[in-house]
């Protein structure tokens, strides 16, 4: 990746050099209809390319490590089914089967003799899992704050629980947050009930301390004040290699990166939506959502419906294509996803969460499961024993068997 247009090379006197007034006049006081080109970035897509198993992977650990017997039929894990993103296509007891490193199948009979898959986890995941919930422990201040924050970003610091549910996982939030964690801070969180009869989280307390962005904080680790009493802060601007820019490109970004930054955290009443500085905040206000998240991403989708709780105009997620520079959006998975560019060099994310690491190594036991299983190192077991109930029979068998 080209870095070009970096925090050094932005705000000083020689950035402006060349630059037309009439132009700069036309950039505060409407939308310069410039066209940047999408172009392939490997790296982040790589990024992106084995996530969504992961994630399904980890939400299933989650859901059948909560019961008491750590072990459910494939109809109660097919309840949760539109939480894991998976292709409509594949059924959930072949995924499911493609990792036997994590997950264990056995067979019970229902009340009318059939036999039903159930699965369990092996020894590794379980122990992998509880290290995990260590980690969300520990890590419980920050969670909250990233939520806090969340919510200090939102109109009226309040959003549906269905709009948290999809950031839940890019967030680093417990699968079960409004259970296990938000009960516990009524001192931070109410629940509500919206206009539209969905249940919502609103924030009790509005917290100056969280209400600095990420790149303010930026700016004030590298002392400079006179960029951060101007409001005329820039976004670190990065290129895939190649990518090429005309000079009409370069005039208006130049000169967009030296409009004034409105704060995320701060109301936008004010601006006319059909100017480059309104832009300018919406760019912002995804520069710091994204921040919040613990891999610096999030899928297009689950920013869709912020539109009316972050008070934006339509068609918001225009941003993301007019500045490739600060947002890269990859088509990997059959879908968008939006990734920071700044977060990353190359593939590798430059801080990581303590939780990453639990993902990391969750990943690593997927992919060799799975090839494990492709050389045929889980076979069919023929025993079977009673569980309870002398009616239910529950069957060990290998991986390979339907």
């Amino acid at each position: 990746m080209v870095n070009w247009l970096l925090f050094s090379r932005i705000g000083g006197n020689s950035f402006l050099n060349g630059c037309q007034l009439g132009f700069r006049y036309q950039q505060k006081c409407s939308l310069v209809n410039i066209k940047l080109k999408w172009v392939k970035d490997k790296a982040l897509d790589a990024v992106v390319n084995d996530d969504r198993d992961l994630k399904a992977a980890c939400i299933l650990v989650t859901i059948i490590s909560s019961t008491p017997q750590c072990c459910l039929p494939i109809h109660s894990l097919s309840r949760h089914r539109g939480q894991l993103g998976l292709p409509c296509d594949l059924k959930l007891s072949t995924f499911i089967r493609r990792y036997p490193s994590v997950f264990i199948e056995s067979h019970s009979l229902d009340t009318g003799g059939t036999r039903v898959p159930c699965f369990s986890l092996t020894c590794e995941a379980l122990k992998l899992h509880q290290e995990e919930l260590h980690i969300l422990k520990h890590t419980q201040t920050d969670l909250l704050d990233r939520l806090r924050k969340l919510l200090m970003l939102t109109r009226n610091w309040t959003l549906p629980l269905q709009t948290i549910d999809q950031l839940k996982w890019d967030l680093g939030l417990p699968y079960d947050y409004h259970d296990s964690l938000i009960p516990h801070h009524n001192d931070l969180f109410s629940f509500v009930r919206l206009p539209d009869e969905r249940v919502g989280l609103k924030l009790r307390n509005w917290d100056d301390g969280l209400a600095v962005s990420q790149l303010e904080k930026s700016y004030v680790s590298q002392q400079k004040e006179d960029d951060q009493q101007n409001g005329c802060l820039a976004f670190p601007i990065g290129f895939t290699r190649g990518f090429g820019l005309k000079r009409k490109c370069m005039d208006w970004l130049r000169e967009w990166q030296t409009l004034p930054y409105t704060s995320p955290y701060l109301g936008a009443s004010h601006l006319d939506p059909r100017t480059d500085v309104s832009e300018k905040r919406i760019v912002g206000v995804f520069h710091e959502l994204l921040h919040l998240t613990i891999q610096k991403k999030t899928e297009r989708k689950n920013v869709s419906n912020l539109r009316k709780p972050l008070a934006l105009p339509q068609k918001f997620t225009k941003v993301f294509e007019r500045h490739p520079g600060i947002f890269y959006i990859s088509k990997k998975c059959d879908t968008q996803t939006v990734i920071l560019r700044e977060a990353y060099e190359g593939q590798q994310l430059l801080q990581k969460h303590p939780l990453l690491e639990i993902r990391e190594r969750f990943a690593t036991m997927l992919r060799e499961g799975q090839l494990d299983r492709s050389r045929g190192l889980y076979k069919k077991t023929t025993g079977f024993h009673l569980e309870g109930d002398p009616s239910r029979h529950v069957y060990h068998i290998g991986i390979g068997d339907h």
